[in-house]
C-alpha cells in the first residue's frame, strides 16, 4: 500500500533536490527522505509545471519569489496575458492584485507580443549578475546547514506522524492536563532529535511561548474555563465581500486602501477604516507589492522654512528623462509649491541651462501674480540653480533664493518626492521617449492628473489644486462629518476617536529637530 505524503513534505523534498550540493545525487536525497526515486521525480515535474496545489506564501518562497513587474521573464508575462485574456472589469482587477501587477501591464505585454517588440523585456546583465550572486549565496548557506536541516526534517516528520489528528490547530483552545502532557512529551522528543522548538510547536499548533509556559510547574492547570467569543462588531461576510468588490472596481483598481477610503467618504459612503481594508485585502492575498519603488528611508532635515499659505515657498529641481538614444537624455524642469504640493510650472528641454530655468520662473511669477519678497525658491547646488542668469532673474523678480547644504542629498525632499511619484506611476512608459514632443505630451498629462486628481497623503488626501485654492477646508470638514455619522450608527466598531481630518495650517521645509513633533501634536 503506497504511503500518502503531505503537501508540505512534497515541497520540502523538491527544495532539497534543488538545493543539493554538486556531489550529492538525487538518489541520495531520496534515500535520506525515505521516498522512491519515481515519486521524487514526479514531484519535481509537478513543481516545474506549477501544478502543485500550494496554498501558503511560505511554501512557495523558493519556487516563486515576489518581484517587480519589470523583472518578469517573457514566459511569465505570456502566461499572465493568457490568464487575463478572458477577464475584464472587476475580475481582471482582482486577478492582477493577486499576481502583483497592474491591469495596464497585461495590456502592454499583449501589445508587445502582438507587435513582436519584446527585446526590451530581456533582463539587463546587472540584474542577471545580482540574481546569480543571490542564488550562490543561498546555495552556500543551504550547504552549511544541510546536516542540521536534514536532522530537523526527520524529527518533524516523526513528530507529525506521532501527533494525534485532533492536535492540528490548538492556538487559543482550552487544553486539558492529559493532552498538555502528551504535547510536551512529543515536542521535547522532537527537540532532542534535532528539531527547533518553534518549528515543532508549529506542527502541533501552539506557540513557542505557550510551550514554555506549560513547562513551568506553577502552570500545570489552564485557568480558563471556556473559550473566548468573537467581538460583536466583527465585520460580516457580506461586508468583507463588499470591500473586495469595491477595491477591484475599475476606478479603484490601481489605488491603495488609504486612497480608496477618502474617495468613498467624499461621495458620502463609509464602509470601514483603512486598517480593516488592508486586513481584508491581505486575508484575500490582494496586498502584494506592485510598484517599481523601494521602501522609503527616513531622512534628517536641516534648517526649517515655514509655509502658511500658497505661493510662499517653492522648490525646484531637474530630472532626467530617457530617450531612445543610449546616453542621451531630456531634462525636466519642475517647480512645486510645498504648501499645496501643486506643480506651479514645468518644462522639458534638451539641455540644463540657467537661462531656461530663469524663463520658467519668470513665467510662473507672471501667471501666479507673485509680488516681490513673497516667494522663497529652494533648490540644490546645481549649476543651473546657481547660474548668474538665474540669480539675476530671481533678484529682479524679488524671489529669495535658498540652497541645500553641500553634499547633502535630502535637503530638497518635496521635489524628490514628486520625481519619485512621476517615475513610479503605473502609466509611466516602460520604453524611452521617442522625442521631446512625446515627453512634453506625457508630462503635461501627468501634471494635470497630479494637480487635479491625485489625492496627496501629505495634505490629508486632497488634491493639490483643492489645497491651493482653499477648497480642502470644506472637503475635510465634510469628510469629518461622514466619519462622525458612521461612528454614531455603529459605536461598537470604534475603540477611540475618528481619524484626524483637520486642515494642516503649516508646512515645513526641512524642519529643525523637534519641530515636526510639535506640528504633529498640533494636528492631533
Amino acid at each position: 500500500m503506497s504511503q500518502k505524503y503531505s503537501q508540505a513534505f512534497k515541497i520540502q523534498a523538491v527544495e532539497k533536490v534543488l538545493l543539493r550540493a554538486d556531489n550529492v545525487t538525487i538518489k541520495e536525497v531520496a534515500n535520506s527522505l525515505g521516498v522512491d526515486m519515481s515519486s521524487l521525480n514526479r514531484w519535481r515535474l509537478e513543481a516545474k509545471q506549477q501544478t502543485l496545489n500550494i496554498t501558503s506564501t511560505n511554501e512557495i518562497s523558493l519556487l516563486t519569489q515576489e518581484k517587480r513587474p519589470q523583472d518578469w521573464t517573457l514566459e511569465e508575462r505570456f502566461n499572465m496575458v493568457l490568464g487575463g485574456n478572458a477577464l475584464d472589469g472587476e475580475a481582471l482587477s482582482e486577478y492582477c492584485r493577486e499576481q502583483g501587477i497592474y491591469p495596464h501591464h497585461i495590456i502592454q505585454w499583449k501589445l508587445d507580443f502582438v507587435s513582436g517588440n519584446t527585446e526590451h523585456n530581456k533582463p539587463v546583465s546587472r540584474t542577471e549578475i545580482k540574481n546569480l550572486k543571490h542564488e550562490n549565496k543561498v546555495l552556500k548557506k543551504e550547504l552549511n546547514r544541510k546536516d542540521k536541516t536534514l536532522a530537523e526534517t526527520a524529527a518533524l516528520l516523526v513528530l507529525q506522524k506521532k501527533s494525534p489528528r485532533d492536535l492540528g490547530k490548538r492556538r487559543g483552545q482550552l487544553t486539558m492536563n492529559v493532552k498538555r502532557d502528551e504535547i510536551i512529551g512529543l515536542i521535547t522528543e522532537a527537540c532532542h532529535t534535532g528539531a527547533k522548538q518553534e518549528n515543532a510547536c508549529k506542527i502541533i499548533g501552539i506557540s513557542a511561548k505557550t510551550f514554555q509556559r506549560w513547562n513551568v510547574n506553577s502552570n500545570k492547570q489552564d485557568g480558563r474555563i471556556a473559550p473566548k467569543h468573537s467581538p460583536k462588531h466583527k465585520l460580516s461576510a457580506l461586508e468583507r465581500q463588499r470591500i473586495i468588490k469595491i477595491a477591484n472596481q475599475p476606478e479603484y483598481a490601481n489605488l491603495l486602501p488609504c486612497q480608496i477610503v477618502p474617495r468613498l467618504a467624499d461621495t458620502g459612503i463609509y464602509i470601514t477604516s483603512e486598517a480593516s481594508f488592508y486586513r481584508v485585502l491581505n486575508e484575500r492575498n490582494q496586498l502584494k507589492h506592485r510598484d517599481k519603488s523601494k521602501p522609503d528611508r527616513k531622512t534628517n532635515k536641516p534648517r526649517a522654512l515655514t509655509a502658511k499659505a500658497p505661493n510662499q515657498i517653492y522648490t525646484w529641481d531637474i530630472t532626467y528623462l530617457p530617450t531612445q538614444v543610449k546616453g542621451v537624455f531630456l531634462y525636466l524642469y519642475l517647480m512645486i509649491d510645498i504648501y499645496s504640493r501643486k506643480i506651479v510650472g514645468w518644462q522639458v528641454h534638451h539641455e540644463e541651462l540657467s537661462i531656461l530655468a530663469a524663463d520658467l520662473m519668470t513665467d510662473i511669477c507672471n501667471r501666479e501674480k507673485i509680488e516681490k519678497n513673497q516667494v522663497t525658491l529652494h533648490s540644490d547646488n546645481g549649476s543651473p540653480m546657481k547660474g548668474a542668469t538665474m540669480l539675476a532673474t530671481l533678484q529682479e523678480l524679488g524671489v529669495v533664493p535658498s540652497f541645500s547644504r553641500p553634499s547633502v542629498s535630502n535637503d530638497n525632499p518635496y521635489s524628490e518626492s514628486v520625481f519619485r511619484t512621476l517615475k513610479y506611476r503605473p502609466e509611466y512608459p516602460e520604453k524611452p521617449f521617442e522625442n521631446i514632443g512625446a515627453a512634453r505630451d506625457w508630462v503635461n498629462v501627468f501634471v494635470k492628473c497630479y494637480n487635479h486628481e491625485h489625492r496627496h497623503s501629505g495634505i490629508k488626501f486632497t488634491t493639490p489644486h483643492e489645497r491651493h485654492t482653499g477648497q480642502d477646508i470644506k472637503i475635510l470638514a465634510a469628510r469629518t462629518l461622514v466619519y462622525k455619522k458612521a461612528r454614531l450608527e455603529n459605536p461598537n466598531r470604534w475603540s477611540g476617536e475618528i481619524k484626524n481630518w483637520d486642515h494642516i495650517k503649516e508646512v515645513y521645509l526641512n524642519p529643525e529637530k523637534g519641530k515636526s513633533e510639535i506640528v504633529e501634536n498640533k494636528a492631533a
